[in-house]
């Protein structure tokens, strides 16, 4: 079996190589040289014939898997509990968010989310991070405000993200609470209002640049918020207004960037706000540049036919760096766990494409209860790398050379030909050497823990 693997992959080989016509003479070399091996060991492995076949083609697979380990991606808390966090202020759903389902094992406490959490971060290769929201304050026996919210709340958060030896990113809360309830935050017209989230915000800040210097990693602190109009407004400019003002001020005090990374994240509509969201794409790409902050794409606030991997290269140029927050949408900002579709094929290949990785934050967003929201995690972590993946394994140089002169027919042949690399190989073995299970082997793990700890849960 292994034999007739390796003869197919290396004739896979010379096919893909030939499109380029000066690599047909390496192509015929790689066949012969790859029938050879499989002639005379019968025991070699699959993930060596893939590392012949894509080696073949120009690519240094154990280069690419170098650079996948260093790639950490920011794993969002909220998918272990459905958005609850750890405060009964306000309605959940706020804010047009809420997770849909019944999965037995919601996590009801910090210790319960971070024993669902550690788990899923031993069944994903490499090495992460945490994105944390503000409504996962641990509050003891006396609860404070949101607007007074401080790093003393997140004491626990910061011992145990040491203990791991991960960093955390971090959200304001601008949502499912009392005094978001007529849909506008930092943008509302009521000054009481404006100024109780502008200190929110201000805290935020205060706690990420805390989480980077004891954690020795910067803390991306990402602003969303819910604003906008159910219907028709007849006066955009004075809300918009007054959402520049507010995040004048939370941005008002200069924070060490080794500390912390501000983010401001748009988007195209929400429940509440289907005619007029007034921190728009547009609002917040302007105000990214003119105050120098990172820019949020997130993969579910644009119109469906939009591609944010498109928008990335077009940013670029004027901001320094940009966050990216991973979702799925069906038809709309569903937030589905993310799969290895083309959308998130493309997102992965322009970073790798552009030499984007340097410039950008990755992080997932999304939440299902519908579930065992362990193996949501998994699955959307290790679909982020696998994306990432097929990316550093693409023959880039050829691919350039083709585009550059124009060659567009070896271009879209080559990147045809990309799609069906054994690249599975490639993922067991860079599994295996992060101390992660296979894709057939993390299943079970997660079902065990499901049935010694997630059932029990009332």
């Amino acid at each position: 079996a292994m034999s007739f693997a390796i003869r197919t992959l290396g004739v896979g080989s010379s096919v893909f190589i030939a499109t380029c016509p000066e690599s047909a003479r390496r192509a015929d070399a790689a066949l012969r040289r790859d029938q050879e091996i499989a002639r005379s060991n019968d025991d070699i492995s699959v993930v060596e014939a893939a590392h012949h076949f894509v080696g073949a083609i120009g690519v240094d697979t154990d280069k690419a898997m170098r650079q996948l380990a260093r790639i950490p991606i920011s794993m969002h808390c909220w998918q272990g509990d459905d958005v609850s966090g750890f405060e009964k202020s306000g309605r959940l759903d706020s804010g047009g968010i809420k997770a849909t389902g019944n999965y037995p094992g919601r996590a009801r406490s910090a210790a319960e989310l971070r024993s669902a959490i550690e788990l899923a971060f031993k069944l994903i290769p490499g090495r992460h991070r945490l994105n944390l929201h503000a409504l996962y304050a641990e509050w003891g026996r006396r609860a404070v405000e949101r607007n007074a919210v401080s790093p003393r709340q997140f004491g626990d958060w910061a011992d145990w993200a040491r203990q791991l030896k991960i960093g955390v990113d971090f959200n304001g809360s601008f949502f499912a609470h009392p005094k978001a309830e007529s849909g506008f935050t930092l943008a509302s017209a009521d000054s009481g209002i404006r100024n109780f989230w502008i200190e929110h915000g201000i805290a935020c800040r205060e706690i990420g640049a805390w989480f980077g210097r004891a954690l020795g990693s910067a803390c991306v602190v990402n602003v969303w918020i819910p604003d906008g109009f159910k219907d028709v407004p007849v006066d955009r400019n004075a809300a918009r207004i007054r959402l520049a003002d507010s995040l004048d001020r939370i941005f008002a005090r200069k924070l060490n960037p080794r500390h912390v990374l501000d983010a401001v994240e748009g988007k195209l509509f929400g429940i509440g706000s289907e005619s007029c969201v007034i921190g728009s794409h547009e609002f917040y790409l302007g105000y990214a540049i003119t105050r120098n902050k990172l820019i949020t794409l997130d993969m579910g606030h644009y119109h469906p036919t939009e591609s944010v991997a498109d928008k990335i290269s077009a940013v670029m140029p004027y901001v320094g760096e940009v966050l990216l927050h991973v979702s799925r949408g069906v038809r709309w900002d569903s937030d589905h766990v993310v799969t290895l579709t083309d959308d998130l094929r493309e997102l992965a290949a322009e970073l790798v494409r552009g030499n984007y990785l340097d410039r950008t934050h990755i992080g997932l967003d999304y939440f299902d209860a519908s579930i065992n929201r362990v193996a949501a995690w998994v699955i959307g972590m290790r679909n982020m790398q696998k994306a990432l993946l097929l990316a550093l394994l693409e023959p880039i140089a050829q691919l350039r050379a083709a585009e550059r002169t124009l060659d567009f027919t070896t271009r879209l042949a080559l990147l045809e030909n990309a799609r069906f690399l054994p690249a599975s190989a490639v993922w067991d073995y860079f599994c295996q050497t992060q101390d992660a299970p296979a894709d057939d082997a993390w299943l079970p793990e997660v079902r065990a823990y499901e049935k010694q700890v997630l059932l029990k849960r009332a």
